[in-house]
Parts: structure tokens; sequence; C-alpha cells
């Protein structure tokens, strides 16, 4: 049986130090050798999976190769795979940082191809193997794993497993452990997470399609016998395969979650993640670093959100402070990540504006009603949907009068937008294209009468104009792509054909 499950994967890394997570198939020490030292972490125990985060610390250099044991036998790297290398943060801060967001995980044959079309990521991979040009970091957006709609392999294993319901779609803690594993495992993408570091948050496939659009959607699932166990899990996988790895040493250091863990009481992350969706304020999945003269903020835009008809937050009150203080921080300029975009085509954001005052009661009850239809069957649940944490966002990155920049994905689409110092990367999906109905759809939004339309309606739906000016300069691209935020001041996008990058466009910013 193979020792290492899932991993290793190069998670926090800071200019001295690295973190190396991995789930292992049986409990032990899990031993990390680099740069001639050794470091070691004992495994905890979740569901009867078994983990370990090692780091690396007062390292004075980058890592050319590492090796990963467990109980004294080796488990990394793998017979034929080149050496996992770890890169340092670079004293002055990232100089590129490769994003992305919403990666199905199908295999690579033929006929995956024609229907997803190639995996970027995987294609990354193959030429960062040719050609050693690895980012300082990758940050993933977003839709990791689908959990709502697994591929097909994945939904053999569910029916191995049970006939109840959800059909279709994950129902507990082993079936998200193992929905990880086949998106992390595939040899080209396991290789890539080993050597190069990342960042992550959730969107809302990790756990469930339009997860907290509204109260009504949370009150509908609440109301579904097996969504309870859902959730609970859903959270509590992406606390152990994303969330933690996200955090520094000192950080994990200080989490009473991780300590009750390693004391093996395995009965706490069912009832962390349990509090944290029926008490969103008892938890912070957002989470921000400096790196260098860079301020890196990542925005929880799922979990956090206030749903309260009249008075809906995209960050509640305590989120939202929080936010105000990594942005007004000092930094040269900031980097915010954002699952769902915040600068959306014009006519789209009228829209939604538009659609969350008439869910609001602005043309009377019968109206709100199918207006919440509405918002759930086309996904209005973006920042612009939730209008005022949009104006408040808006004059707050305006008043800093730093550059930002904002990394976004979720819509099945790339762009770049500009508004005063705010500039918007968008690129998604990494794997998982749209249909040419819904791209032409979404040409349409972004012409000039499509933005007058949606601009009359909110003006009768009583909205004042935004507080700021935006538009879309380039693109939008529908290909599946991996962008590069080049600091300070470049984006490029990426795609690949025949499973070999190529260039989809760049911008200034």
């Amino acid at each position: 049986m193979q020792a290492l499950l899932v991993g290793p994967m190069l998670r926090y890394v800071d200019s001295t130090s690295a973190s190396i997570w991995v789930e292992t198939a049986m409990p032990g020490t899990v031993t990390v050798e680099a740069g001639g030292r050794a470091y070691d972490d004992r495994t905890f125990t979740v569901h009867g999976h078994h983990y370990a985060l090692v780091d690396l610390t007062e390292l004075d250099g980058d890592v050319d190769s590492y090796r990963v044991l467990l109980d004294g036998e080796q488990v990394w790297p793998l017979d034929g795979a080149p050496p996992s290398r770890i890169r340092l943060l670079p004293p002055g801060g990232p100089e590129r940082i490769m994003f992305g967001s919403c990666r199905t995980s199908v295999p690579n044959d033929p006929s995956h191809v024609r229907t997803h079309g190639e995996d970027v990521l995987r294609s990354f991979a193959r030429r960062l193997k040719e050609l050693d040009e690895r980012p300082d970091l990758l940050i993933m957006l977003g839709d990791q794993v689908y959990a709502d709609n697994p591929s097909a392999d994945m939904l053999e294993f569910i029916r191995a497993r049970r006939s109840t319901e959800p059909t279709g779609e994950i129902a507990d803690f082993e079936e998200y452990a193992e929905l990880y594993r086949r998106a992390w495992s595939e040899p080209d993408i396991r290789w890539l997470l080993s050597t190069v570091s990342t960042a992550m948050i959730f969107d809302d496939h990790d756990v469930r399609d339009d997860w907290n659009t509204s109260k009504t959607w949370r009150e509908q699932m609440a109301a579904t016998p097996w969504w309870h166990r859902r959730v609970v899990s859903g959270l509590g996988a992406y606390w152990i395969y994303q969330h933690v790895g996200n955090l520094s040493p000192a950080e994990r250091a200080a989490d009473p979650l991780l300590a009750r863990l390693r004391e093996g009481d395995s009965a706490a992350l069912d009832e962390f993640a349990d509090r944290a969706d029926a008490e969103p304020a008892s938890t912070r999945w957002s989470y921000a670093r400096d790196l260098g003269g860079t301020r890196l903020i990542m925005i929880d835009t799922r979990c956090s959100r206030q749903l309260t008809p009249g008075d809906r937050r995209m960050l509640d009150p305590g989120e939202w402070d929080w936010l105000r203080e990594q942005v007004t921080a000092p930094a040269e300029r900031l980097v915010i990540g954002s699952s769902i975009p915040f600068l959306l085509p014009e006519g789209v954001h009228h829209l939604q504006n538009w659609n969350e005052a008439l869910c609001d009661g602005a043309w009377g009850r019968l109206v709100a009603r199918w207006s919440e239809r509405f918002r759930q069957a086309i996904d209005l649940e973006h920042w612009a949907a939730f209008r005022r944490s949009f104006d408040d966002l808006a004059r707050l990155l305006i008043k800093t009068g730093r550059p930002v920049v904002i990394l976004s994905g979720d819509v099945h689409f790339s762009y770049l937008a500009r508004s005063r110092n705010i500039r918007q990367a968008v690129c998604s999906p990494i794997r998982n294209p749209l249909s040419l109905v819904l791209r032409l759809v979404n040409v349409v939004s972004q012409v000039a009468l499509a933005a007058a339309i949606g601009g009359l309606l909110a003006r009768a739906a009583g909205l004042p104009r935004p507080p700021i000016r935006w538009r879309l300069t380039d693109g939008p691209w529908f290909q599946n792509a991996l962008a590069t935020l080049t600091l300070p001041d470049e984006v490029t996008w990426h795609s690949s054909t025949g499973d070999r990058l190529r260039p989809l466009g760049s911008a200034r910013l």
C-alpha cells in the first residue's frame, strides 16, 4: 500500500522557513530532509486519516531538493520524478505570482480534453520540469474541488459506498478526502504542488454551488436532511486540506483546534466546522501576509457573509473591521485575493444591484419571491449583489491611494478591469470552460447597451450610481487559463494547446 496518500505539498513559505503538508496511509513520524538537516512531525488523525505539517525553519537559502520519510522509510521523491525544490521568498517580496480558479479533476484522455479542455495547471507543471521558471507563489482562488459535480470515477467510488442521498454529490468527510486525493494525485500536479508554494481560499463548489447566496438558500438547505453532515464535512475537510497550510508556523502554534487534534481529540474538527457554519463570526478563514513591500490579503467571500434581507453584506461587521485593518496597514502595494470578482462587466453589475433591491422588496413581495429564484438560478451573488459591501470596499481602496491589484476567478472567463488606483485581474477557469451560449451571454453583457439597460433597471429600483467607475480593458478570454502577476506592473494569461502552454494575453497595470 502506498504510504504517502496526498502530498508532499509546499504550503507556507517566507524568507527563512517553509512548511510541508502530507497525508499518510498510517500514523507515524514524518521526516523532511532538506539543506543538510532533518525536521520531524508526528501525524495526527481525523476520521481515520493521518496528517502532518513539517516546518523547515532557519533555512539560509533555497533548497535544491528534499526527501520525505515516514518512520525512516523514504516515501518521496517517487522513482523517476525530478527533485522537489523550495524557493524561499525573495528579500524584496515576490516577483512572480501565478493564480487561477475553477479546476475540474477529470482524466486527460482525448474525450475529456474535448469536453473540459486541457488542464492548464498540468501543462504548467510539464513546462516547469523543462524550464525552471517557478513563481514565488501559486494562489488558488476557489473551486479547487467540485463537491457537487464529481467526476465519473469519483461517482463510482461513491456508489460503491452508499446508495443514499445526496446521489451524485459528496456526502461526508471520507468522500471529501477521496475527492482531494484524486484532485491532487495526478503525477504532474502532485510534483508541481510539492515544489511551488501555494496559498488557497474556497469558493462555492468546494462546498456546494450557490453556497450562502442568500438567507433563503440557507433555509432551504437547512431543511435538507443530508445537508448538515455535508457542510460540516466540507468545512472540516477544507480546514485540513487547504486552510491550515495557509497559516504561518507561529499562527499554527497558537491555533487551539490544531492543538486539540494533535492531542488526539479527533471530534474537535467536526465541532469546529459545525460552529463555523452556524456562527460564521466564530472563525476567520481570511488571512494576510506581508511579502516584502507587498501585502497579500486573502478574503473569505463565502462563509463570512451576512445574509439579512435589507442589510446584506459580503463580510459581516467583524470580518469587515479585520479587512479594514489589513488594507490600511503599511505597505507599498496591496494584492487582494477574492474568489469572486469585485469589478464585473458593467451591465452584469447593474443587474445584480437591481436584483438585490428587488429581493429586498423594492417592487413588492411577489416580485421579491421571483427575484430570489432568479438570484439563485443565474448566480447573482458577487460583490455587486451585496451593494453596501461593494460601495464600502470601493471607497476604502480609493482612500488608501496605493496601488491595489485584486486577483479573482469564479466567472469562467478572464479579463482585466481598471478603476483609479485599482486593477482587477480575473483568471478562470483552469479547467472548466463555459458553453458557447454562456460565452455569448457574457460578451453581450459587456457592450454599452447592456450597461445602459442595467443602469436604468438599477435606477428604477431606487439605487444610486456606484461610487466609482471602471472599465474592462483587456479580454474577455474564455479558454482554460492560468495567469502570472509579475510585480509591480504586468499580468499575463496563459492557455494551453496540445498540453503545451501558450500566451493568451498580457497587460501592463
